[in-house]
């Protein structure tokens, strides 16, 4: 078995185009991975090994950075024309993609092989993979404890050296998040830097964005260089950044640090001496590093951000409804999906433009921010990965979604908040940039006594993801990364 945690992908393209390694061997080597780990770690819901083999034999090296890289695709939202598009949702599961998305197509163009897709909740709404078409996905740092999600699988199999990459897609930290408990790199790009379309011009509103999961910056850097765009059908668009002085770091800038919840919830100790050593490094490094207040409203925040949920999953439902020409029932979902359903049924236009009002006006104190603290770091996540078993719905409140159309549209939104409460507690740091629109990454620097990693999170301004490659790099250059296999 070939432990892809060893060598980068940009190391492995290279080893390739020096003939050092046969494209169709590195396939082979990836796809007989996913078969020693998977019944382990069910992080793999699909593989291509005929497809991507006819496709090894026939790519032909034009350059590209990741000539002949074997990947995973996110089962979610990253379409591949001919294979599964199903949404986790088992009213979809035999849905085919027609065709690739634009960001599948950046990946294939970047000289990747796509080997199959990765596990991930129903619509990925949440930060565990317990899909109930697919089943749990694991953590190879302890099988009993989750990955996270919603990239649960993409992070359990870059973490366990399956492969070297995995795509993944960030609504609310489901790349981070995954990163920070399996113990690998995660970016959430600006929003509008990636490749979007030709069916899913802003998705939630701009909120989710796709990318990656990694082991080490190089890749995470070469990938952003490869496939960032402006496309002038885009909704949202950035201007491209160079990335080519990651080891250039500007020690003058203030960098801010908190480790409170924005929603007032408990933190761990973990998280807290997490950010704590990252502060006593950076400061030897150099850095003016202060302990600060973040100027947003957390709570109301996250209040516009499942209202977001819960109207985009009411239009989702609408179209597949129409479509259908039947309307869908309660049984066809899993149940926090119903719930959000039959929230967004009741959302009004008016309340809806109020909450993308609400992410305008916390961009801009962020942004405001960010002009004294170009920098700003948390943890990733407020405490380490859950058991696969934790309940993190109460058994009453389990039973109340299905019954959620029954209340008025306020006790649904109380409701909402409240029965998602355990879940955000563990992971309360992330949402904001997906509503912000700014890049955030998450670096595995921490692995507390019980052998669990948890990640640190730093966030900068929109289109200064330079400024995080370049903190990532710091960290990595000092030996300060935690792998699974170190």
């Amino acid at each position: 078995m070939i432990n892809f945690q060893k060598k980068s992908a940009v190391e492995l393209s290279i080893e390739i185009r020096n003939k050092e390694i046969n494209v169709q061997e590195l396939i082979r080597a990836a796809i007989k991975n996913i078969k020693e780990q998977n019944q382990t770690l069910n992080a793999v819901i699909s593989l291509r090994e005929e497809k991507a083999l006819i496709e090894a034999e026939e790519l032909k090296d034009t350059g590209q950075p990741f000539y002949g890289v074997p990947l995973l695709l996110k089962g979610l939202g990253q379409q591949l024309a001919g294979e599964s598009d199903t949404g986790g949702n088992k009213l979809l599961k035999n849905s085919v993609a027609e065709h690739s998305n634009n960001f599948v197509k950046s990946l294939q163009s970047a000289g990747f092989i796509i080997i199959g897709q990765t596990n991930f909740p129903e619509f990925g709404f949440k930060n565990i993979t317990d899909s109930k078409l697919y089943g749990s996905a694991r953590n190879p740092w302890n099988t009993s404890y989750s990955p996270g999600g919603s990239s649960g699988g993409a992070g359990a199999a870059v973490a366990a050296g399956i492969v070297p990459i995995a795509a993944g897609s960030d609504g609310g930290g489901s790349i981070r998040i995954p990163a920070s408990w399996s113990g690998v790199v995660g970016l959430k790009p600006t929003r509008g830097r990636v490749p979007v379309g030709p069916d899913d011009w802003r998705s939630w509103q701009g909120a989710s964005t796709s990318f990656a999961l990694t082991n080490n910056i190089n890749d995470t850097a070469m990938l952003l260089n490869q496939i960032q765009v402006v496309q002038s059908a885009a909704v949202f668009q950035t201007p491209k950044i160079d990335l080519s002085q990651l080891d250039n770091r500007d020690k003058s800038i203030k960098i801010g640090y908190t480790t409170k919840s924005p929603v007032g919830t408990p933190v761990s100790d973990d998280a807290v001496i997490a950010v704590q050593q990252a502060v006593e490094f950076l400061e030897h490094q150099g850095f003016e590093v202060e302990e600060i207040d973040i100027p947003i409203n957390g709570i109301e925040v996250m209040e516009s951000y499942y209202l977001m949920n819960a109207g985009e999953t009411s239009a989702m439902f609408a179209g597949m409804s129409s479509s259908m020409g039947r309307s869908i029932r309660r049984d066809e979902m899993e149940r926090l999906t119903w719930a959000l359903y039959q929230t967004g049924n009741l959302v009004k236009a008016a309340e809806y433009i109020d909450a993308l009002n609400l992410w305008d006006q916390t961009a801009y104190k962020m942004d405001l921010l960010h002009e004294k603290y170009p920098l700003v770091l948390t943890p990733t996540t407020a405490f380490t990965a859950p058991k696969v078993n934790d309940p993190l719905v109460s058994p009453e409140d389990y039973e109340k979604m299905y019954h959620i159309n029954e209340m008025s549209s306020k006790q649904q939104r109380e409701f909402i908040y409240e029965q998602w409460l355990p879940a955000l507690t563990r992971s309360p740091f992330t949402q904001t940039a997906n509503l912000t629109g700014e890049p955030a990454i998450s670096l595995p620097t921490y692995v507390s006594e019980d052998g669990l990693p948890l990640g640190i999170q730093f966030t900068a301004a929109k289109g200064r993801e330079d400024l995080l490659l370049q903190m990532g790099k710091l960290f990595e250059v000092n030996q300060q990364f935690k792998l699974l296999s170190d």
